[in-house]
Formats: C-alpha cells, sequence, structure tokens
C-alpha cells in the first residue's frame, strides 16, 4: 500500500489517496484523509527518443533515467537497425529486458534512411511486418523518407499499411514541410512530429491536426522556441550521457513550467498524452495499470525522491536500487587501413569555388556556404584561420567507400576527431584540418570497434564504444568522464561548440536540410540529389 497526495491527470484534482497494488498492477486507489509532504505522480514516459545517442546500453540508459522518474520510453531503435538490422532490434530488447524499465520500441521504417548511403541492414515491408506482431513494438517509427510519402513510392506506402493494419501509429519526420506537401504527407496516416524548430511550422502542423513533439535533447533544443504551441508531447529524441547524469524528462518538466507552461500540461504531456497515443499501460495511476509512479517535492523543481515500477521501489533519492550488467556484442567494423590521400579533393587549378556545410549551432538543421580554397600539390587546402575544415565519410561495412567535402562552424585549428556515430547509417564521420590526421583518427576509431577520437599534437584521446560502434558497457558516470576529457581536448584544438560530437554526428543525416555528406558523397537534402564538392 502507498500512501500520499495523488496528481490526477485525468481530473487534474490533488488529493490524498492510498494505492493498493498486486502483483505490479494497481488494483484500487481510495481517497484518504491525512497529511501528506510531496506529491505522487505517474511515471514519466519519453514517447520519442533513439537510446543509442545515449552512448549506453538499454540497461546502463535505465540505470541513469530511472533515478530521475523515467518509468518507461518509446524507444526508436533505428541507430541500431542501420548496423546490424532486427539482430541490432533484438540485442536492445534483450537488454532492455534485464532492468525494470518500461522499454517499448517503434519499427525502424527507413532502414537505410535513405538509399544515398550504405547502411549495415536493410528493412523492408516483411522485416516490418514481424516486428509489429511483438507486443513491445507500438508504433512504426518516424518516417524519415518524407519524399517517398509524398512521391507515393510503393514500399513507402505498403510499410505505412502495415502500421495501421495492426491498428498502430505511424511516427513522423517532416521538418520545414509545409504547405500541399505537408498534407500530402499528413494524408498518408503519419500523426506525430518532432522536427519542428520554428513555431510557425509547429502551428500549421497542428492545425493540420498532428500531434507535436517538443524536443529538448542535448543538440537539438526547441523548447523555448515552441513552448506556447500547445504540443501534446516532451521528449528527448537524443540525449548524451553527462546530461543525463544531470536529469532527464524531469529537467525537461522544470525548464517547461519555468518558460510558463502550466505544471499540469507539462505533466500529462510525460504521461497521459503518449500513455493514450501508443495504448500503454502505463502513464496514469488506474486500477488495471501498472504500478508506475514517483514521489516529488513539488511541481516547479519536479525533484524526485522515489521512483516506483510495477510497484517495486526501483529507485530512491537519486540512486537506482537495482545493478546492472550489459550483454555484449559482436564487432561490427570492416574497414581497411585509411591513409592521408584518403582525404584528398583533387583539382588540376591554382584555386577552387566549394559548397561548405554551414553548422548551426543548437540545430540539426545545416546551411550552404561557399569558400574558395588554394590548391597545392592539386589537392585543395583547408584553411583553418577562416574555419573552412575537411568532413569526410568513411565507409565501414565493407565497401571502401570514402567521400570527402567542406565545413564551416567547427573551428579547429589543428588536429582531427572522428566519430562512428554519425546518423543514420552509423558510418564513420571524420572533421579535420589535414589528411594524415584524419586518416590517424579514423584507423584510431576502427581499431576500437567504433567510439569518438580526437587526434592532436600527435597524441590520440578516444571513447570505445564496441556495442555496434554506438554505445558503451560503462555506466554513464565513466562515458561521461570519458566524453568530457575529449570535449576538453577538442576545446583546445579550437572548437566552441556545445556539443561537437553529437553535432557531428548529424553531418550525415540526409534527411535533415540542407547540406550533408554520406560515403557516397556531398548531398543536397532540399534537392535529395548529390552535388559536386566543386562548384562549376
Amino acid at each position: 500500500m502507498i500512501k500520499g497526495n495523488l496528481v490526477n491527470v485525468f481530473t487534474e484534482e490533488i488529493y490524498p489517496v492510498e494505492i493498493e497494488v498486486k502483483n505490479g498492477i494497481i488494483t484500487c486507489l481510495r481517497e484518504i484523509d491525512g497529511d501528506y509532504s510531496g506529491y505522487i505522480l505517474p511515471g514519466f514516459i519519453d514517447s520519442h527518443i533513439h537510446i543509442e545517442s545515449s552512448m549506453l546500453t538499454p540497461s546502463r540508459f535505465a540505470e541513469a533515467v530511472v533515478p530521475h522518474g523515467t518509468t518507461a520510453v518509446v524507444a526508436d531503435p533505428h541507430e541500431i537497425a542501420n548496423v546490424m538490422g532486427v539482430e541490432g532490434i533484438n540485442y536492445m530488447m534483450q537488454d532492455a529486458a534485464t532492468t525494470p524499465l518500461q522499454v517499448f520500441f517503434t519499427a525502424p521504417s527507413c532502414v537505410p534512411a535513405t538509399p544515398f548511403e550504405t547502411s549495415g541492414a536493410i528493412l523492408g515491408p516483411e522485416e516490418i511486418d514481424a516486428l509489429m506482431e511483438d507486443e513491445l513494438v507500438v508504433a512504426l517509427g518516424e518516417m524519415m523518407n518524407f519524399p517517398g510519402v509524398i512521391g507515393k513510392d510503393p514500399e513507402v506506402l505498403e510499410k505505412i499499411k502495415i502500421a495501421h493494419h495492426h491498428r498502430k501509429p505511424v511516427d513522423g519526420h517532416a521538418p520545414l514541410l509545409s504547405g500541399r506537401k505537408l498534407c500530402d504527407y499528413i494524408r498518408a496516416g503519419i500523426s506525430t512530429d518532432h522536427e519542428c524548430t520554428q513555431l510557425t511550422e509547429a502551428q500549421e502542423k497542428k492545425r493540420l491536426g498532428m500531434k507535436i513533439m517538443i524536443r529538448e535533447g542535448s543538440s537539438a533544443h526547441n523548447l523555448e522556441e515552441l513552448v506556447s504551441v500547445g504540443g501534446e508531447f516532451l521528449v528527448s529524441d537524443d540525449r548524451h550521457p553527462e546530461d543525463l547524469l544531470d536529469g532527464h524528462l524531469d529537467e525537461t518538466l522544470r525548464k517547461a513550467v519555468h518558460l510558463g507552461m502550466d505544471p499540469m500540461d507539462a505533466l500529462k504531456m510525460v504521461t497521459l498524452n503518449p500513455a493514450n497515443h501508443y495504448h500503454l499501460n502505463c502513464g496514469a495511476l488506474k486500477p488495471g495499470f501498472s504500478a508506475d509512479m514517483i514521489l516529488v517535492d513539488d511541481l516547479e523543481d519536479f525533484k524526485v525522491d522515489k521512483v516506483w515500477i510495477k510497484g517495486k521501489l526501483v529507485a530512491r533519492n537519486g540512486k537506482p536500487l537495482f545493478q546492472v550488467n550489459p550483454l555484449p556484442l559482436k564487432s561490427t567494423f570492416r574497414v581497411k587501413s585509411k591513409k592521408a590521400s584518403d582525404f584528398e579533393v583533387h583539382s588540376s587549378r591554382e584555386e577552387e569555388k566549394v559548397r561548405v556545410i554551414e553548422v548551426i549551432e543548437g540545430q540539426l538543421l545545416t546551411d550552404e556556404s561557399e569558400a574558395v580554397l588554394g590548391v597545392v600539390d592539386s589537392h585543395l587546402q583547408a584553411d583553418p584561420e577562416r574555419d573552412i575544415l575537411k568532413i569526410a565519410v568513411v565507409e565501414r561495412y565493407g565497401h571502401d567507400n570514402v567521400s570527402n567535402a567542406f565545413i564551416h562552424g567547427f573551428g579547429l585549428k589543428k588536429g582531427a576527431i572522428a566519430s562512428s556515430v554519425a546518423h543514420d547509417s552509423h558510418n564513420i564521420v571524420v572533421i579535420g584540418t589535414t589528411g594524415s590526421d584524419m586518416a590517424e583518427a579514423a584507423n584510431m576509431l576502427s581499431k576500437n570497434n567504433g567510439g569518438i577520437v580526437a587526434v592532436s599534437d600527435g597524441a590520440c584521446y578516444s571513447l570505445k564504444l564496441p556495442i555496434a560502434g554506438l554505445m558503451s558497457t560503462m555506466s554513464a558516470g565513466d562515458v561521461s568522464s570519458q566524453l568530457n576529457q575529449l570535449h576538453g581536448v577538442v576545446r583546445d584544438m579550437g572548437c566552441e561548440l556545445t556539443s561537437p560530437f553529437m553535432t557531428m554526428s548529424f553531418m550525415a543525416l540526409l534527411v535533415i536540410p540542407k547540406l550533408k555528406i554520406s560515403d557516397k558523397g556531398l548531398f543536397d537534402v532540399e534537392g535529395f540529389q548529390f552535388v559536386d564538392v566543386v562548384k562549376k
């Protein structure tokens, strides 16, 4: 029996109750007399997150977020699915099942995300149908291929049809989509969007019936811009381990209320709303639902004192009361050793005008600019003084592709950085000042079976992510410590970005405008086509 001040998300009342639980399920709630401190809330649900982006295995992720009041998540495993397909999704399910955290999944809709990159797997309609049979799979994952939806690509529409056949919703991903194209996208049966970055964009989508997921992650911070839109969900999408140590949805709730959102409205966005949308047996305290609940001090700071999942106390005073032992996974890297010449753009002229990827701090979006670069020994040169650096993507699934381009916004004055976290196909992305440093960084990363690397003044620093090149088996604290060391190294190299590695990871994401890069070349997202690095 659990007693306290219930925050009722159905009626928006607050009153003392005793909650009866049997076999992890709430059997009855009775109003009682008494003076209790704190408030009992439904456990928080993150309705759109990629666990892989925390760089933690699902079990280590649970260890980090449950003490912050997160009792359930709807995870889209398309990161590991792009690397390993269904085998990778099964790994996520099996590792998650070793913890109290309720982890629901969406079936990744876009593996690969586009046909313009090399991934480690393909999930077609047959695989989607099989995944939808699993009760833990509650939706079709974000439909990033919006041109395919609008253009009525048969395979894309078949995946949506399969989801509807299983009576499961389809999550959206439609950055900056508007007007007739947006109408066509919604008409296909897509109900949510988490990619809004502008208030007018979110308002248009909401007026057309979409449910808006307001994203507050490590790289994309959209809450302040969208707080007044009246969205249905507060989500993380991608959150790094050092940020998870500070908080998860509890921190997002604090910020939302501080920005003026009504506490009850904010609470519903991480409890009742996702539960209703994804047909989950949690997210509200009612008979027949899982006894997932938390005790907080107040409804402004949302400081979490206790966490129960299925009626069992699983965290207290910010500490988990369970232990984890992450499952191992085989290596996924098949990469030949690289040399400096692999990272050169050739030219027969003395200088060339080139397209440049323009980084936008705090956004997944990029812009396009141009620069005139000099040529030495038939190779175009980076210009660190103007912050025009080399960027390359090295394919890691055995085909040996390497593509090269230029980028502005990282500020490196020396060395190179590399990562095998490169959405969505997770090839190796490298940014640097010289080809030799880039080759050293890429080779060290391959040797580590994935992770993050920085090369500076002949020294090499790294964080190993051996689980599909995406995740570590270490704790959030240990991963954060190594990542913070790498951030310090990169700052010393001249980079002033808040999350340089997460920002770099999205430079290969071909479904977010404007200019990105894959292992096959420089890509114009708005035109949905490859473009030359050198402008004619």
